[in-house]
């Protein structure tokens, strides 16, 4: 199973050079792949391409053969789940325990179903004990992992973190670092990390897509991709 994009253009404005050209790749379920570049060479422009917040103006986006350009928000949220840079924004109720059930009440779960979930992923986040805390009061570390823990009882098939270390210390940086392997270990999620943080890619990425070309700067490894 896996997460193609195939041959897609996208420019912000129909005179402006394209932020991606004609780019490809290819992400697997169960490993991790880090998305690379400098500031403009479209990093974030891909993850919101693949999550069906723009579009593009050339090639397709395909989830196991399936061309997902008819695909709805939910439809692609369902599959893929999304942790934006600043978590916060996603990030709507007035306790921890409401944050994690809002995504399965509106997928129509029954209650039962709701309560498991919410107890096995805010323990998989190590944020039990945290059910009735009011979500603004959390630490940055800690609502990053609401959110992912909200996103993974939705049990996506792949995980997109656009920059999710920007805000963390080395040891939040640590703690993210260990709760991304235990969900791919314990659920062969595909993660797909838009990150600068080379040393956190380094540690956790199975392969690296550098956008905008070589960097003399960077240790190459087999995996490595330049586009």
């Amino acid at each position: 199973m896996n997460l193609e994009v195939s041959k897609i253009t996208f420019r912000y404005q129909k005179k402006e050079p394209a932020v991606l050209e004609a780019f490809s790749a290819v992400f697997e379920k169960g490993e991790t792949v880090a998305v690379l570049g400098p500031n403009g060479t479209g990093k974030t422009t891909l993850g919101k391409l693949i999550m069906g917040i723009l579009q593009p103006q050339e090639g397709s986006i395909f989830l196991e053969g399936e061309d997902m350009k008819s695909w709805s928000l939910a439809e692609r949220g369902r599959k893929i789940g999304y942790v934006m840079q600043n978590p916060a924004r996603q990030i709507f109720s007035t306790t921890v325990r409401e944050e994690i059930a809002y995504g399965l009440e509106a997928a129509g779960m029954e209650q039962e179903t709701i309560r498991e979930k919410s107890r096995e992923y805010l323990e998989l986040m190590e944020l039990s004990g945290y059910e009735e805390a009011f979500p603004f009061h959390l630490s940055c570390g800690e609502k990053q992992r609401l959110v992912l823990a909200s996103v993974l009882a939705m049990e996506p098939d792949y995980l997109l973190l656009d920059e999710p270390t920007s805000s963390l210390d080395q040891k939040r940086r640590r703690q993210l670092g260990d709760c991304l392997e235990r969900v791919r270990n314990a659920r062969g999620c595909g993660i797909i990390l838009i990150s600068h943080d080379m040393e956190f890619v380094r540690k956790h990425a199975c392969r690296r897509i550098f956008l905008g070309g070589r960097n003399p700067g960077v240790g190459e490894s087999g995996g490595d991709e330049y586009v």
